[in-house]
């Protein structure tokens, strides 16, 4: 009797554990991926419109969030039709062979009252690096739509572009690209 009560209390445990994790999915047409990296003696600055994944949330306690994101390359943005095709090409991120950018969270670690470190790894032409972004939760609260609960992130980091295979025009563009990254997820009940 005894451990069977144990049991039920170590079971009851697990599942208060497990209510105060949430899953919010990412919501692809109000999320964005930003680049910026120097051109010539310029900035120049793009997008990614298409941005999905899932971010497992414990606000108990925030460092045991996790984050999975995908970026669609066929979605960068730059107001130039020509320029789009040439990012996709081999030259820059070979759509073609390589259709997703992928991040996959392994640690978060609180910096500030609302901020954290978020290690993972970053995959972009078949490469994977450890990167760090600087994330900052923007808040959770309801959304337009009765019933609906959302949460709001930002996010950078710089990565060396020529970790991930793209080598392209080294006289012409700079080494550095800040990735600049705004996220709204809504709850997904379970």
């Amino acid at each position: 009797m005894i451990r069977l009560l144990l049991a039920l209390a170590s079971l009851s445990l697990a599942l208060a554990a497990r209510a105060d994790v949430e899953t919010y999915q990412i919501d692809p047409v109000h999320s964005s991926t930003g680049f910026s990296v120097r051109h010539i003696l310029s900035k120049f600055t793009s997008s990614f419109t298409k941005t999905t994944g899932t971010i497992t949330v414990d606000q108990a306690n925030m460092e045991n969030n996790a984050v999975e994101a995908t970026v669609e390359i066929a979605s960068v943005s730059t107001a130039n039709a020509d320029r789009e095709k040439h990012l996709q090409s081999p030259d820059f991120f070979d759509a073609a062979k390589f259709p997703t950018a992928t991040f996959k969270s392994k640690a978060w670690k609180k910096t500030g009252a609302d901020t954290y470190d978020v290690t993972g790894d970053l995959t972009i032409k078949g490469v994977t690096k450890e990167v760090v972004l600087k994330v900052t939760a923007l808040g959770f609260g309801p959304g337009m739509r009765p019933g609906t609960m959302l949460s709001g992130w930002e996010a950078t980091t710089v990565i060396k572009r020529t970790d991930f295979g793209v080598s392209y025009g080294p006289k012409i563009l700079g080494e550095d690209v800040t990735v600049n990254i705004s996220i709204e997820a809504g709850y997904k009940k379970a």
